[in-house]
């Protein structure tokens, strides 16, 4: 039987580091958690999300895809989306890609992946929607990093399609949806200024990220 014991001394090693900080934290974290942000982000290995805005367990309410793609008829998506915006009542919703996301290329050069290449279908609907600006860009590598910001503008316009955050936002709710992207090459986040925080607002946000990139 093959076991992880290197991971799981990583693991003690983990606990204890944490308890000597707060030697309350687990149990206060086994109560409830609260956190105030969904993230809807790639499950890349690169991209852990709570270190890259440098937060703690309990603080980030998290959902990770290949691509970081809403689709409309994922119900796991859905359902966390509903479970963050309805049950925890999150205040932000963030769709955050990724510079080099090997899903996005792989879309972009038409490559076969076998199973996976159904989900990335998805990619290429924003392949084909933004054919003319992909194809004016002057080189490869500017073409996959534009193609990376694209799809996160169209993700976060999906976002606000849902039943779920149409229903927030019409009985009041607060709760803003926002698009950013992180570069694996220095560990920042950027802002691709796409914020949406009510349904009449979302084709205008991205009109100006679209005219940002």
């Amino acid at each position: 039987m093959r076991t992880l014991p290197h991971l799981l001394e990583k693991n003690r090693v983990w606990a204890e580091r944490i308890l000597e900080k707060d030697p309350d934290f687990f149990t206060k974290l086994s109560c409830q958690q609260a956190p105030t942000c969904l993230w809807i982000g790639c499950s890349d290995s690169r991209v852990p999300a709570n270190q890259i805005v440098d937060l703690l367990p309990g603080e980030l309410f998290v959902h990770r895809n290949i691509a970081n793609l809403v689709i409309h008829t994922d119900l796991n998506c859905l359902s966390v989306l509903q479970f963050a915006v309805d049950i925890l009542k999150v205040r932000d919703v963030i769709v955050c890609g990724h510079y080099g996301c090997s899903g996005i290329g792989a879309a972009l050069r038409g490559a076969r992946l076998g199973l996976s290449d159904n989900w990335l279908g998805h990619v290429q609907d924003v392949i084909v929607k933004h054919r003319d600006r992909l194809d004016a860009t002057t080189t490869a590598d500017l073409r996959y990093r534009q193609l990376c910001e694209l799809n996160v503008i169209e993700q976060v316009a999906n976002l606000c399609k849902t039943t779920v955050l149409r229903d927030a936002w019409d009985r009041g709710q607060q709760v803003s949806v926002h698009g950013w992207i992180y570069g694996l090459e220095n560990g920042l986040l950027k802002d691709l200024q796409t914020t949406v925080c009510a349904a009449d607002e979302a084709d205008e946000a991205g009109r100006t990220a679209l005219a940002g990139i």
